[in-house]
Parts: structure tokens; C-alpha cells; sequence
């Protein structure tokens, strides 16, 4: 996919999230949004995936470690074809499988159930460590927010794979610099990010624009390229990116757009794939 093209099904994942959250009455649309591009660019351009074979043990993993983000997983996989996008307005419904955090026993191409944050590196761990020892080339992704990285298992699970030395393992934060309480640099500050990860013996990458395919881009190849330590990209992104009122907006964290607030929503998303089709 070109750059216009990663734009342009960005911007339909961004509807699914926003419909789907609305359709559920419940849900986090916020970090959702932020981390749109950085899933995007993973399932359409960076991970050798096959929705027609979700289980190929050659396949690349990835485990949404802040597993609350359901909501732009479920919109990019359904975008990706693993199964139809209609169902994403089933989120959270009893009896859907869609529920509010990912399921790898009912979803096709989820790899890790989570939710219990913290958690989710230190299965993204494991997976890349079980890849070396069994001789396979896939390598493992694992997106997680910037207050989740307040839990000590992160720097367990760091320390791990520094260690091991798993240059197969990109470990992403999504740096939208809000949690559910508030900044994260006044709830208790993870800064500085980088220096942290570079303590554990990682590879870092500062994104400046988490947002931006080309800065993606650029990541995402710099640590392909990176042999003998794990890579952890450290991606600033925008909050509730792409719905005005949402950006930037504490509030929506976790709670769901009503009617009028869904009609603005879907109409900033229609203006600016109108906007994405005139380039």
C-alpha cells in the first residue's frame, strides 16, 4: 500500500471504532484512536499475516497489551478481512464475540487474550523467545499504552527480553500522554521512556508523529534492521485523533459517544476521507 492508501484505511478503521463503540454504549474510544496508524501500518504493510490462514504458525504475532483498545483492533482486522466488518457493531453485545477485550479462543487473528495490563509484553516475550529456540523467523508485536507502562511486569518482561537478547520482539508505546485519570506525567510519570527501555537493552526509536505512516514507516524498518537486542519504538500520538471533540480530551478515555455526538463524529470522518480522495 502507498501512503494514500494507508491514509485512506485508517480512516475507515477509525469509523468502525467510533460506530462500533457507539453500537455498544460502552467502550474506549480515545486510545483507539491514537493508535489507528500504528495498527494500520502493522496488519497492512509491516506484519507477513494471512486472514485466510490466521492460525500459520510462520505467521507474525501481535498482542495488544493494553487490551482496552479492543475497539481499533477488532476495526482494523475486520478491515483486513478476518472477518466482516458489520459484526463490529456487535461490540460488547451479549453473545457477541467481539467483546470488550480481545479473545484468542473466539476471534480470528488475535494472538494473546488481554486486558490485565501489564501483561501482555510478557506473552509478546515469551512468544519471541519460543520462536528462537524452535528455529522460527516470525517476529512479535506488542502495542502498549503509556500509563500501562506504570506497571512493574512491563520492566520485568523487559528485563527478559533484554536479556535473551530478542532482537525478534518491537515493543510499541502508544505515547498519547492521557490515561483515564489524567496526564500521565501527573498521575506518576513514566519519563523518560526511552532512557528506560534503553536500560533494558533495547534498540529505542522516538517517533515525533506516531500518526504519520512515513515516521512509522522509517520505525518500523529501523528495527527490522536491528540485530541482538529487542526494539522498543516510543510513538507521540493524539488522543481521540481524527474526532475533533475527542482529541486530546481526558474524557474520552473510556466512555462511549451518544447520538448527536456519534452524527459529528461519522460526519469529521466522512469529511476527511472526501479530503484523503481529492489527493
Amino acid at each position: 500500500m502507498n501512503k494514500l492508501e494507508l491514509m485512506k484505511t485508517a480512516n475507515e478503521v477509525r469509523k468502525g471504532i467510533v460506530s462500533g463503540v457507539h453500537a455498544a454504549k460502552a467502550g474506549h474510544p480515545g486510545g483507539s484512536l491514537s493508535a489507528t496508524e500504528i495498527f494500520t501500518y502493522l496488519y497492512f504493510e509491516e506484519m507477513n499475516i494471512d486472514p485466510s490462514d490466521p492460525q500459520n504458525p510462520d505467521r507474525d504475532r501481535f498482542v495488544l497489551s493494553k487490551g482496552h483498545t479492543a475497539p481499533g483492533l477488532y476495526s482494523t482486522l475486520a478491515q483486513r478481512g478476518y472477518f466482516p466488518k458489520e459484526d463490529l457493531l456487535t461490540l460488547r453485545h451479549l453473545g457477541s464475540y467481539l467483546q470488550g477485550h480481545p479473545d484468542m479462543k473466539h476471534i480470528p487473528g488475535v494472538d494473546m487474550s488481554s486486558g490485565s495490563l501489564g501483561q501482555g509484553i510478557s506473552a509478546a516475550a515469551g512468544m519471541a523467545l519460543g520462536a528462537k529456540l524452535t528455529g522460527k523467523e516470525f517476529r512479535v508485536y506488542t502495542l502498549l499504552g503509556d500509563g500501562e507502562i506504570q506497571e512493574g511486569q512491563v520492566w520485568e518482561a523487559a528485563m527478559f527480553a533484554g536479556a535473551k537478547k530478542l532482537d525478534n520482539l518491537v515493543v510499541i508505546v502508544d505515547n498519547n500522554g492521557l490515561q483515564i485519570d489524567g496526564p500521565v506525567a501527573e498521575v506518576n510519570t513514566p519519563y523518560p521512556i526511552d532512557k528506560k527501555f534503553e536500560a533494558f537493552n533495547f534498540h529505542v526509536i522516538n517517533v515525533e508523529d506516531g500518526n504519520d505512516f512515513d515516521q512509522l514507516k522509517a520505525a518500523f524498518d529501523e528495527a527490522r534492521a536491528t540485530k541482538g537486542m529487542p526494539t522498543a519504538i516510543v510513538a507521540k500520538t493524539l488522543k481521540g485523533k481524527g474526532v475533533s471533540f475527542m482529541e486530546n480530551q481526558v474524557g474520552w478515555h473510556g466512555k462511549a459517544p451518544n447520538d448527536a455526538e456519534y452524527a459529528v463524529a461519522m460526519a469529521d470522518l466522512e469529511k476527511a476521507g472526501e479530503a484523503l480522495c481529492q489527493m
